[in-house]
């Protein structure tokens, strides 16, 4: 039996409003759905997910529609191949300062709608996005993406993730995506002026670690891969997530043999937990419904076969688990799952 598929997926959140430039220019976006093989139902249940695989399909559908990587998100489109163009220069950069000063340099000039910058003041490094144009959901989105993506690549390009201080977006939380706080593991601060974040700015001294080989691998899947890549493996809900992959075949262990395993006592655990914004039952429904999700985009497995490598007795057991994870049946994600030539 091959390993269970266990990396995280993307809410459909992100989908819906990666949407919002093709939506506003009549794109078919029932079409552009099915060439990311994304059912279009799963638009209509806020809780349901996607593969890292379909939301990269679907972000690579979106720029051959629109000939634009920020796909129809800005007044003027990015031209296609900027971002690999931009991450191969910056691999000739000798520290994460001067990456990224050649980096925000080179979007200034491709950028219409908003422009990035770094300032450094005393201990504290800042990234912030002044906008151009007057706010809209497209331009929010737009500079929000972008405050992902260069975060993400950062943190690749020196082989670390960087520990930010804080992240602000100039709209309210409600636009965020409940994946957002876990993704960044930083105070998020709504309705300021500029998108950006701030951090140590002692993390500008690092070194670019990466290598052209290294970079023909990460665009494989980039940048939708940074959107889930740099999920930090030492804070305690990766560390329990790592514990319960090797498990999911049989019953989960309670949360007093995981503490064990961990030398913490339960209590001592729950509150660990808490202050990263987790629960231990949490933990163990999003580790099997993103490995569901994963696997039920393998056609030759049944349901009954994925229920069994989660741990279900009962293919009805493990359909109304699914239904209340994400609102959907399991049927809905069987919808010509994923072809083999997109990277897992």
């Amino acid at each position: 039996m091959d390993s269970a598929p266990t990396r995280h997926t993307i809410e459909i959140f992100q989908v819906d409003q990666t949407l919002r430039g093709a939506r506003a220019r009549g794109c078919d976006i029932e079409a552009i759905l099915r060439r990311s093989q994304i059912p279009a139902s799963l638009l209509a249940s806020a809780s349901s997910r996607v593969t890292l695989a379909q939301y990269a399909a679907l972000l690579l559908s979106l720029r051959r529609a629109l000939r634009d990587e920020f796909w129809g998100l800005c007044a003027r489109p990015v031209p296609v191949g900027s971002f690999a163009y931009c991450c191969r220069t910056l691999l000739r950069a000798s520290s994460l300062r001067e990456a990224l000063a050649t980096g925000f340099g080179f979007y200034r000039l491709v950028l219409s709608d908003f422009s990035p910058h770094l300032k450094v003041s005393g201990d504290v490094a800042h990234v912030h996005l002044a906008a151009h144009v007057a706010a809209s959901g497209s331009l929010h989105y737009a500079m929000r993406s972008f405050t992902f993506l260069s975060f993400g690549l950062m943190s690749w390009l020196v082989g670390r993730r960087v520990t930010l201080q804080h992240v602000q977006f100039p709209d309210g939380p409600s636009n965020s995506g409940g994946d957002v706080p876990r993704m960044f593991h930083a105070p998020l601060h709504h309705g300021e002026r500029h998108a950006g974040y701030s951090f140590d700015a002692r993390w500008l001294d690092l070194p670019v670690v990466r290598d052209a080989q290294a970079l023909k691998e990460f665009l494989r899947q980039a940048p939708a891969n940074l959107l889930v890549s740099y999920r930090d493996p030492a804070r305690l809900n990766e560390r329990i997530r790592a514990l319960l992959k090797l498990q999911l075949d049989r019953e989960l262990p309670p949360l007093e043999v995981v503490g064990q395993a961990l030398a913490m006592s339960p209590q001592t655990l729950r509150r660990h937990l808490q202050k990263e914004g987790y629960t231990f039952q949490g933990i163990k429904d999003d580790l099997r419904r993103d490995a569901a999700i994963e696997y039920l985009a393998r056609s030759e497995l049944s349901v009954l076969e994925i229920a069994n490598r989660l741990g279900f007795s009962e293919a009805s057991t493990f359909h109304r688990a699914f239904k209340g994870w994400t609102g959907v049946a399991p049927g809905e994600y069987r919808r010509g799952g994923l072809p083999d030539s997109l990277p897992r």
